[in-house]
C-alpha cells in the first residue's frame, strides 16, 4: 500500500495535537515499521515548518521535518500538477493539489482527518481510523 498521509495528520503527529495525536502517531508508527509506503505533499513539509516554528520553535520544527523526511517519500510537485489540482473542483486548493499529487504519483489512497474535503478525489480516501483498521487487516 502506497498512501499520501495528509498535511492535518502530519501536523497532528509533529505538533501533538490532541485529541488527533494518538492516530496520528499510530500511523507513523506504523509507516516506520513499513507497514505501508507513506507519501506527502512537496507542500506537507514546508507548511509542517511554517506551522510548528509558530507553536514549537525553530529547532524543534527543524528536527521533525528532517525525521518526517527520513520516513516518507515525496510526491512531485510540479506546475502540472498544480494545473490538474484546479481540475478536482475542490473548496481548498491546498487539499486539491495534494489530491493531484497522490494521483499523479498514482497512489493507493489519500488518509486524512477531512474526508469530506477530498469527496472529488479520483483516490480512495481513509480517515485515520479507517486506515489504521486497512493496515490490521493486511
Amino acid at each position: 500500500m502506497r498512501a499520501l498521509i495528509d498535511t492535518n495528520i502530519i501536523l497532528d503527529y509533529v505538533l501533538e495535537r490532541h485529541p488527533f495525536h494518538h492516530e496520528a502517531e499510530e500511523i507513523v508508527l506504523r509507516l516506520a515499521k513499513k507497514d505501508f509506503v507513506g507519501y506527502i505533499s512537496g507542500i506537507t513539509a514546508i507548511n509542517v515548518y511554517y506551522t510548528g516554528r509558530k507553536l514549537k520553535g525553530k529547532d524543534y520544527t527543524l528536527k521533525a521535518v528532517r525525521r518526517l523526511l527520513r520516513l516518507v517519500e515525496v510526491c512531485a510537485t510540479d506546475k502540472k500538477v498544480l494545473q490538474d489540482a484546479f481540475l478536482l473542483n475542490f473548496s481548498d486548493y491546498e487539499d486539491a493539489v495534494q489530491a493531484a499529487c497522490a494521483s499523479a504519483e498514482n497512489l493507493d489512497a489519500i488518509v486524512t482527518r477531512n474526508t469530506k474535503d477530498y469527496k472529488n478525489a479520483t483516490l480512495p480516501v481513509y480517515s485515520p481510523t479507517d486506515f489504521l483498521k486497512l493496515l490490521k487487516q493486511s
